[in-house]
């Protein structure tokens, strides 16, 4: 089920971005056509977060955030899209309307309603056998029991135990009334070469993945013996579960996490279940696989902040490394806690307590202190290849920091602790941008030992292209009536060409001029994307609503002109070296062949400037 898209246009068209902004910027105040304040994200002393109404965004140049008044709501809130929009419809005073059906996510829904059915119908089981008289269910309880784990914690975290049975589970659904299409599609027992399926969890303790609800949609099965392989099985992707999507221990932990404004995230489920039962109950688990985005989304609905905590050993510290990257580039405050021995939560609460542990969580290190020793680890700086190769392991943590002055905080530090030499540091401040290509950035050298290292400068566009783009983010007569004249020769060579290149496939394309699909299409030309585009969108329009287009259509097209004479001065510039390269190498023919090209060329100019001259007639 969903809000109708139409439903939705409207809203965003009747609700006040102004006043819904207010509710959460009291200090918003206008400025020309947009409103202005300090950012609620981050932290600043002069404002760089401004609302322009008339396109119904926001945008802060500091930390870049910027969308829409969902987008607003949802980043400050932290909600899904479905719930921001329930909140801009309460605030803008307009009722909700019956969400439709989508067949495809309705038929997705029910799917995955299915199997959390047969999950808690499977995990109803696993409990009850768990509690059993027999021998084997004895068995698990006396492992449950010797990895320190009460019987409080373990009804909380729902273990069970799978009998060690071919088939017992699957009678049991059976019974419950499941057909077998609706078992094999639960991801619960594994289908046969010859036909027919066998349970998939047999003679193993039961962990279920619970979902922020409390419902069980994974399972992972652990063995009981020592030499037991695998060590873990885990469940499969169904309906109702992707990998990545989940964090072990949230529900339990979600409310503790709230209260205290931080996560300690742990690698397994028992690092996760003994501090809980110890009292640290904001702690949850990456279910031992890489920190994944929608993971670090998940935990950012309830907290900004997050220690990272995983096991010290080889494979551990490179997990860590890239926990780093996905929560720094989502804007959590990030420290890291590597506890000694290379011992995990779980060892190390059992052999010293949960006082010293929390000492040690207390005196986690910020994740770039981390991540500069880590790469200046059992490496001589003096040595070119090991500054190399300690400044290639650094960048990719400082490539994933969004907020502007945090990068550059961070940069700075990484520079100085890393020994760089001034003369290098621009080039390694372009390589820690996003996207950057950084294989070989450690080695790049520049010739100008003078040069200060500093935020690559804006290109230097002229006053016709910005013009021009202003009145086309704004005007969409004049858009629709002088886009489609420009060709690629008339702007391939400028700086803004991705925006110009933007704004004709999403007229191709029929789409609505969208502010955030603007970024998306010039990405790739980072300064452009990140300062131009936003400058443009908050830029006041020229023309009022209503007013006649005359007088600005006949500026667009001399900014167009302009344009197109600096084009052709540049390609009579080119034509001139060539031309002289020529002459001293005796190439007459190519010679002859400059000349004519020049004189095409000049005709051109002439043309353009009589045209110009006509236009401020």
């Amino acid at each position: 089920m969903r809000f109708p898209q139409t439903f939705i246009d409207d809203l965003r068209r009747q609700a006040d971005i102004v006043r819904v902004v207010q509710d959460y910027v009291p200090s918003l105040k206008k400025k020309g056509a947009n409103w202005s304040a300090c950012c609620p994200f981050h932290q600043e002393k002069t404002p760089s977060f401004s609302v322009n109404p008339a396109k119904d965004i926001f945008y802060c140049f500091g930390c870049k955030k910027g969308g829409s008044i969902f987008n607003f709501v949802m980043e400050i809130e932290r909600l899904s899209f479905p719930e921001a929009i329930k909140v801009v419809a309460e605030k803008a005073g307009v009722p909700l309307p019956r969400m439709e059906n989508d067949g495809k996510f309705e038929q997705k829904r029910q799917e995955a309603d299915e199997v959390v059915k047969l999950n808690e119908w499977a995990l109803d089981f696993w409990e009850e056998k768990f509690k059993g008289n027999e021998r084997e269910a004895r068995a698990a309880r006396e492992y449950v029991a010797g990895r320190g784990i009460t019987d409080e914690t373990r009804a909380a975290f729902r273990l069970g135990y799978a009998p060690d049975s071919w088939d017992a589970l699957t009678n049991h659904l059976k019974k419950r009334g499941a057909s077998e299409a609706e078992i094999e599609r639960s991801g619960l027992v594994v289908r046969k070469e010859k036909g027919g399926f066998y349970d998939r969890f047999r003679g193993r303790v039961i962990f279920p993945v619970l979902d922020v609800r409390g419902r069980p949609v994974a399972f992972g099965a652990r063995t009981m013996e020592a030499d037991g392989e695998p060590k873990y099985l885990n469940s499969p992707e169904t309906a109702a579960y992707t990998k990545g999507r989940h964090l072990y221990g949230l529900f339990q932990a979600r409310e503790e996490i709230r209260k205290r404004k931080f996560a300690i995230l742990v690698e397994g489920y028992l690092d996760a279940l003994v501090p809980f039962q110890f009292g640290v109950r904001n702690v949850v688990a990456s279910l031992g696989t890489s920190l994944t985005a929608e993971q670090v989304k998940l935990l950012g609905r309830f907290a900004r902040k997050v220690v990272v905590n995983y096991d010290g050993d080889k494979a551990g510290i490179g997990a860590v490394k890239r926990a780093i990257e996905m929560l720094v580039a989502e804007d959590f405050e990030t420290k890291v806690l590597v506890l000694p021995d290379n011992a995990d939560p779980d060892e190390f609460i059992k052999k010293y307590g949960v006082e010293e542990y929390g000492k040690r969580r207390g005196a986690a290190i910020p994740h770039i202190q981390f991540v500069l020793e880590q790469a200046t680890r059992d490496r001589n700086l003096a040595r070119p290849e090991d500054k190399r190769d300690a400044v290639e392991e650094a960048l990719p943590a400082l490539r994933a920091v969004r907020n502007r002055i945090l990068k550059r905080e961070y940069f700075d530090l990484a520079m100085d602790t890393l020994r760089v030499e001034p003369a290098l540091r621009r080039e390694l401040w372009k390589a820690a941008q996003p996207n950057a290509k950084a294989e070989n950035a450690g080695a790049q050298r520049q010739s100008q030992q003078d040069v200060e290292y500093a935020e690559p400068p804006a290109p230097d566009i002229t006053v016709a292209e910005q013009q021009l783009l202003e009145i086309f983010v704004h005007d969409a007569d004049l858009r629709r009536e002088i886009l489609p004249q420009i060709e690629r020769a008339d702007y391939e060579s400028l700086p803004t060409a991705s925006v110009f290149a933007a704004l004709k496939q999403m007229q191709a394309e029929g789409a609505p001029f969208d502010f955030a699909r603007l970024r998306e299409l010039t990405a790739e030309d980072y300064w452009i994307s990140e300062n131009f585009v936003p400058q443009l969108m908050m830029s006041e329009p020229q023309r009022e609503e209503g007013e006649a287009t005359d007088d600005l259509r006949a500026q667009a097209l001399k900014c167009l002109t302009a344009m197109r004479l600096i084009m052709v001065d540049k390609h009579l510039q080119m034509l001139a070296a060539e031309i002289a390269a020529a002459e001293r190498a005796g190439e007459s023919e190519r010679l002859d062949k400059l000349v004519m090209e020049r004189l095409e060329w000049t005709r051109r100019r002439n043309n353009l400037l009589f045209r110009a001259h006509a236009q401020t007639v």
